[in-house]
C-alpha cells in the first residue's frame, strides 16, 4: 500500500522535474531567509534584485538569481502558497508543453516583463514621477514567470471553459493594475499578455486539451 502511494507520488513528480526541482530550491532559500538576520537578508535580496541599477550593470546575473528567492520573508508558510501554485499551474504546464517550451515561455514572461516594468519605472524617475531611490528597489521572485505560464494555460483548456478561465486571469491581474498602478502590477499584467502572445508556440498542442466536465459526462476532452 505505502509502496504504491510512494510510486504514484514519484511518478507525478518525475513528470514535471523542473517544476519540483525549482520548488525544492525555493524551499531551501526560504529556510536560509529564515535563518539570516534581517540586515543580512536585506543584503542578500538586494544583491539579487532585478532593479534598474543591477539591470544596467549585470542584467543576466540578477535575471537568473532573482528566480530562486521569494520576496516576503523566510517563513515556511510563505512558501506554501507557491507550492500550491506550482502544483496547480506550473506542473501541468510542464507536462503539457514539455520542459523546453515551458521554460521558454516562462523566461519570456520573466525577462520581458521585468524590462518593461523597470523601463516604465526609469521613465517615471526621469520625469519626476517616482523617487530616484527606487532605482535600487528590492525586486526578486517567481511571479512574472508564473503569470506567463498561468496565461498560456488558457490554450490548454477546452471551450467554453477557456473563456471563463481567461476572464478570471485577466481580472486577477488587471484589477490590481487599475487600482494601484505600481511597476510590479504592470509587470504582472505584462507577463500575462506575454504568455497569451506565446500562442504560436503552443498551437500544435491544441488537440491536447483539458475539459473540466469530461469526467462528469464520461466524455473525452474536446478541442
Amino acid at each position: 500500500m505505502h509502496t504504491d502511494v510512494g510510486q504514484r507520488i514519484w511518478t507525478y513528480l518525475r513528470r514535471s522535474p523542473l517544476t519540483f526541482a525549482w520548488l525544492a530550491i525555493l524551499l531551501a532559500t526560504t529556510v536560509i531567509q529564515h535563518i539570516l538576520s534581517p540586515g543580512a537578508l536585506d543584503t542578500v535580496l538586494a544583491d539579487r534584485s532585478t532593479n534598474i541599477d543591477h539591470l544596467t550593470s549585470n542584467p543576466l546575473r540578477v535575471m537568473v538569481l532573482s528566480l530562486f528567492w521569494l520576496d516576503g520573508g523566510g517563513a515556511a508558510a510563505y512558501w506554501l502558497p507557491y507550492a500550491v501554485a506550482f502544483a496547480i499551474f506550473l506542473a501541468p504546464a510542464e507536462r503539457w508543453l514539455g520542459w523546453r517550451r515551458w521554460l521558454a515561455i516562462g523566461l519570456a514572461g520573466h525577462i520581458l516583463a521585468t524590462l518593461l516594468s523597470e523601463g516604465a519605472l526609469a521613465l517615471a524617475i526621469r520625469h519626476g514621477l517616482a523617487d530616484d531611490s527606487m532605482r535600487n528597489t528590492q525586486d526578486v521572485g517567481v511571479s512574472y514567470f508564473l503569470a506567463a505560464i498561468i496565461a498560456v494555460l488558457t490554450f490548454h483548456i477546452a471551450r467554453p471553459w477557456r473563456w471563463l478561465y481567461l476572464a478570471g486571469v485577466l481580472g486577477c491581474y488587471a484589477v490590481p493594475l487599475s487600482i494601484s498602478p505600481t511597476f510590479t502590477a504592470l509587470g504582472h499584467f505584462s507577463s500575462v499578455l506575454i504568455g497569451l502572445a506565446c500562442y504560436p508556440l503552443v498551437r500544435n498542442t491544441m488537440s491536447d486539451q483539458w475539459n473540466p466536465m469530461a469526467g462528469w459526462r464520461g466524455s473525452s476532452p474536446t478541442a
